[in-house]
């Protein structure tokens, strides 16, 4: 079981990195930096087509890392 779950585990980290690879970037330079977060945090635009697919299969990949991550935890003792 706990081998099954570090392959997972791999297999999702790696995914989860093409992942956030594949995501474009939301501003550029060093004003972006700076302004980025308050532009998303107050922003009205959504994203769309491939972002907007991009960003749940993230948030999926994620959730299923910190998941198995305890999985690991519990039954690695």
């Amino acid at each position: 079981m706990h081998a099954f779950l570090v392959v997972l585990l791999v297999i999702v980290s790696i995914g989860l990195i093409a992942v956030v690879l594949l995501q474009s970037g939301k501003s550029a330079g060093l004003s972006g930096a700076i302004s980025g977060g308050a532009e998303q945090l107050f922003g009205k635009q959504k994203a769309r087509g491939l972002d907007l697919i991009l960003q749940r299969i993230t948030i999926v990949l994620v959730t299923l890392f910190f998941i198995l991550t305890i999985l690991i935890s519990y039954f690695g003792l």
